[in-house]
Order: structure tokens, then C-alpha cells, then sequence
């Protein structure tokens, strides 16, 4: 490493580049396995988090077309960009009371290769860090069914719990998969 920055001092902006990519690989490899990283949610009053390589992106809510015959948390679908993103309520998919959308209301879409699904939820967070000892699992355990079933585990930090959802869980559920009314 010495021996490429090195050769790059006549040229500061290389150097400076080089600098950065191996300052962030340093940064990268110290912390990795320190803490787990999620983005955070809520539905009603309750926090959630879903692993961040399940989330494509996050959109304020769009006009869906409604599905004739579809369940009732299947909201509908959007164009999004030119491609179909079914949108689905996630707080009725959980069994909680159907809420209004707001102005904190967000599309959280499910980075699924084959079919992106968008879940409605009541508001977005952005990123939570968490430590190991942050961990504790008996609040997924004691979660209602079917939410229990989409779990991966539960935080606790600063006096806040967050469940972990699987996005990939829920969307091989047989609720998910079975949207005729």
C-alpha cells in the first residue's frame, strides 16, 4: 500500500482517492461483525427494522390501480418508472387496524430480483445500528401471529425495541401468496 501512494505523489487527486477507498476498506474490515444494520420502520406504534440489502428503495406513496378481487391489503399496483410494483398495506397484513396514509407514509420496496413488492408502511426511520448486545429475541418470540412467523429476531436499544422483519419471509408466506378476497 505505502508503495502505491507513494507513486502517486505527483498526482493529488489519485492519492486522494486512493486514501479514501483504502481508509473505507479499513473502516469496513474493523467494524465488520461489531454491529448489524437495518433500516427501521414503524407500523402503528411499534419500530421495525428489515436487514438493508431487502430494501431496493423507499418511495413516498404513489396512485396504485386496485386489483379486482384481491385482498384487501393488496393495495393495488403502481408504475413506477415504467414497471408494475404491486403495493401492499403492510399494517393489514399483520393483522393491525388500517390506518390513513400521511405525509410520513413510505413505500418500502423489497429488493427481489424476480418481483419487487412494495409494502406500505407508517413511517421510515432511515438506518439503525445495533450491537450484539442489543439483541433480545424473547420480544420476536411473543410477537402476534402472523408477524412471529416473518421475524428474524429483536433489538432493544436506548429504550426502543425494534423487531426484525424478513422481507423474504413475508413474501413466501401463504398470506402473501394467496391475494384472491
Amino acid at each position: 500500500m505505502t508503495e502505491t501512494l507513494r507513486s502517486l505523489r505527483d498526482q493529488p487527486y489519485a492519492l486522494l482517492a486512493e486514501l479514501d477507498r483504502t481508509l473505507r476498506a479499513a473502516r469496513f474490515e474493523a467494524a465488520e461483525g461489531q454491529f448489524w444494520t437495518g433500516l427501521a420502520f414503524r407500523l402503528g406504534e411499534d419500530g421495525f427494522v428489515v436487514p438493508g440489502d431487502d430494501v431496493r428503495e423507499v418511495l413516498t406513496p404513489m396512485p396504485v390501480t386496485r386489483v379486482p378481487g384481491a385482498a384487501e391489503w393488496l393495495l393495488g399496483v403502481a408504475n413506477v418508472r415504467g414497471d408494475l410494483l404491486p403495493v401492499c398495506d403492510l399494517r393489514a397484513l399483520a393483522g393491525y387496524p388500517r390506518g390513513e396514509t400521511d405525509r410520513d407514509s413510505r413505500v418500502v420496496v423489497f429488493h427481489h430480483p424476480q418481483a419487487p413488492l412494495g409494502f406500505l408502511v407508517d413511517g421510515v426511520y432511515g438506518h439503525r445500528q445495533f450491537v450484539p448486545g442489543d439483541q433480545k429475541h424473547a420480544l420476536a418470540d411473543s410477537a402476534p401471529a402472523p408477524l412471529r412467523d416473518w421475524l428474524l429476531g429483536a433489538f432493544v436499544r436506548e429504550g426502543s425495541s425494534w423487531r426484525v422483519l424478513s422481507l423474504h419471509r413475508l413474501a413466501a408466506s401463504a398470506q402473501l401468496t394467496h391475494v384472491a378476497a
